[in-house]
This record gives C-alpha cells, sequence and structure tokens, in this order.
C-alpha cells in the first residue's frame, strides 16, 4: 500500500505540469492566480518539492479539475457524475460536464415564468433538445417553438434567447462549445422508417 501511494504522489508534479500546458498557462500566471510561488511550482512540478493539500487546494480551484484527479487518485468504482445544480433567473442549470474547455453539457429545467425574450450573443455553438414541455427559441428575426423530442442548433454570436412558452417548465439538455465546434444532428426524417 505504501509503495502505491509513493507512487501516486510522485505522479503529481508531472501531471500538474501537463494539465498547466494543456492550458497554455505559464508558471508566472499561475503564481498569480493561486499564490503560490513561482520556484514552489516548478519544485512541485519537477517533484522535488512533495505535494501538500494546501497547494493542491487551490491548484485545483484555479484548475477547476476535482482534487482526486489532480493527483490521480484510483478510481472508487462509482462512475457517477456528482451533479451540483444551480439557480439562474429562474433556471435550474444542472451541469454534466466537469472539464472547463471543449463541449459543456447541461440540463436546463426553465419555468414558466422565464418567458420574456433577452436576446443576447457571444462566442460559441449550442445545440439544444428538449426533454419534456415546449421551448421557444428566439433567434435573430426567427421565433420557433420546439416540442418533446426536437432539436435545434445555433451559432451563438446570432442574438438569441430561449426559455419557457409560458404555458409550463421546460425541460433541456444543452451542449455548448467553442466558436468551430459543432454537434451533428443525426435524426430519419419525418414518416421515415
Amino acid at each position: 500500500m505504501a509503495n502505491d501511494d509513493a507512487e501516486v504522489l510522485s505522479s503529481v508534479g508531472p501531471r500538474l505540469r501537463t494539465l498547466r500546458k494543456q492550458r497554455g498557462v505559464t508558471l508566472s500566471a499561475l503564481a498569480e492566480s493561486t499564490g503560490i510561488s513561482v520556484s514552489t511550482l516548478s519544485r512541485l512540478e519537477s517533484g522535488e518539492r512533495r505535494p501538500t493539500l494546501e497547494l493542491l487546494l487551490p491548484l485545483a480551484r484555479v484548475h477547476q479539475v476535482p482534487l482526486d484527479e489532480l493527483v490521480g487518485a484510483p478510481p472508487v468504482g462509482d462512475p457517477r457524475v456528482r451533479l451540483k445544480p444551480l439557480k439562474r433567473h429562474g433556471s435550474t442549470i444542472v451541469p454534466l460536464t466537469q472539464h472547463p474547455g471543449g463541449l459543456q453539457a447541461f440540463k436546463m429545467v426553465m419555468g414558466a415564468s422565464r418567458s420574456t425574450p433577452e436576446l443576447r450573443g457571444h462566442e460559441g455553438y449550442e445545440w439544444l433538445y428538449v426533454l419534456s414541455g415546449r421551448l421557444r427559441l428566439v433567434l435573430a428575426d426567427h421565433d420557433v417553438i420546439l416540442k418533446t423530442g426536437e432539436a435545434a442548433e445555433f451559432d451563438t454570436r446570432v442574438p438569441h434567447w430561449f426559455g419557457s412558452t409560458g404555458e409550463a417548465p421546460v425541460e433541456i439538455l444543452s451542449l455548448f462549445g467553442a466558436q468551430g465546434e459543432r454537434m451533428h444532428v443525426r435524426a430519419k426524417p419525418r414518416g421515415g422508417a
């Protein structure tokens, strides 16, 4: 068991370096955002400094990864995603992905009161799938109603808004990606087999 612990601890430094480089962050920038000195971060990444909770907690926060992933803790056999619902503007948003960057998945439940469009645009690409209820999607000059089982995809630079039709809550899945990333929706044609 002690050998396993030593192996896990010795892999932390290279894992930290790889994570930092994948995100394009310099040691100086990481030091500024964590409050840990550049020399300490460098020694931690090279394995010259033993990782401690005081060092790993701010690194996990800044990198937005769970602590067990940061240290490479062995899997516990539980595949469940730990959901942490957020309440925003009359909606419940449940992030289904845990890593920043790349495609992000969300389950959203929007109350009937969220029915007044407030269009906005931002970088990205979005795909929506209606799980239950009716979703109103306003996309520039288009105003459409999506029913259960229907999907939409759009460039989020186009002014847009989505929410309930005002009749009842709507539940959707949302996939959001950086500009240039797109979902490819494959569905059989209506009336087709």
